[in-house]
């Protein structure tokens, strides 16, 4: 999983994402890769995959994803633009990527 991840980040490809979500089961949702490392949200300082979802029913948001929780990930034909979804000074990703003033 971790090298289609990093792959995809890699490439500017939307993933389909498939994880159980403990609360709702399995879930598959089409998302944007954004890093993988500890988490601002959870201070366990446990390694997450952390993406954007982009079809939620409730609303666009970020997903902070245990590795046990990932049943598969697919990189899809579509790319993404990083300045579409990078709303904030990215000053440290865990990843290192190649997106300009994204990166």
């Amino acid at each position: 999983m971790y090298q289609k991840f990093v792959q995809a980040i890699n490439q500017k490809k939307l993933v389909l994402l498939k994880f159980d979500s403990y609360e709702k089961g399995v879930i598959s949702r089409t998302c944007v890769p954004f890093d993988f490392g500890p988490s601002r949200k959870y201070k366990d300082g446990q390694d997450r995959y952390h993406f954007y979802d982009l079809d939620s029913p409730s609303s666009n948001h970020n997903l902070s994803i245990l590795p046990s929780q990932i049943i598969d990930i697919k990189i899809l034909d579509k790319s993404f633009e990083p300045k579409n979804y990078v709303t904030w000074n990215p000053i440290r990703w865990f990843l290192k990527r190649d997106w300009g003033a994204y990166s």
